[in-house]
């Protein structure tokens, strides 16, 4: 049987099998395509913000009670703080621990352990959500030129403490040297009238010598 009237007899025409054929060998020959890149979920970083927007606030709320609440609540509220930080010793619990220790108005404050904290965190960006890293740098910002002001008051009282220590010991060194130039001036006063009783001792011996010459004994 001629090979067209097998092919006929399959109900497959040889046009077909032919393109079956080239798209067999192009199958064949075609390199997989890359997979598209993963999307990034925007909703996942939309919830972050928001649980962050909404711990900050927490926060400040939490400062503004430290400030204003008794002491024994202000203890408390800060060594809620400290345990969440040591728990986890980055990120917002670092942030919050941080905030609480420069909020002002309790015995607890501690202003430069709040700067080490907040510097440490500005290094590491990318521990803190965008709020979080607004929030540390307006923070940190305020601490240092509290800190700085502080310091710049620190040293001038210490200047003031030495111009005054010197001012002081320069009289003192004054009024000694005067004492010393005065009991000088005293010496030389008696030395002189000293000088002037021995001569006027002198003379009275002499003339005394005078009215009564010694007797010299008949040989």
């Amino acid at each position: 049987m001629p090979p067209d009237s097998r092919i006929r007899g399959t109900g497959i025409g040889s046009g077909a099998v032919l393109a079956l054929a080239l798209a067999l060998c192009g199958c064949a020959r075609m390199t997989p395509l890359p997979e598209p890149p993963p999307q990034r979920n925007e909703n996942v970083d939309e919830d972050r913000d928001a649980a962050a927007a909404v711990l900050m606030g927490n926060t400040f709320q939490t400062m503004q009670r430290l400030s204003q609440a008794p002491a024994a609540e202000q203890a408390e509220l800060l060594a809620a703080a400290r345990s969440g930080y040591e728990r986890s010793p980055q990120g917002g619990a670092q942030l919050r621990y941080a905030l609480l220790l420069a909020t002002p108005g309790h015995p607890g404050r501690d202003a430069p352990q709040a700067q080490t904290l907040l510097r440490q965190l500005v290094a590491q960006p990318e521990t803190l959500v965008p709020i979080e890293r607004a929030v540390a740098l307006v923070e940190l910002a305020q601490i240092d030129r509290e800190l700085g002001l502080k310091a710049d008051n620190d040293r001038m009282q210490v200047d003031a403490q030495r111009a005054e220590h010197e001012r002081v010991a320069a009289a003192a060194q004054r009024r000694l040297q005067a004492e010393l130039d005065e009991n000088a001036k005293l010496r030389k006063q008696l030395e002189d009238a000293q000088t002037k009783l021995d001569a006027i001792a002198n003379i009275e011996r002499n003339l005394s010598d005078r009215k009564n010459p010694t007797e010299v004994s008949p040989k």
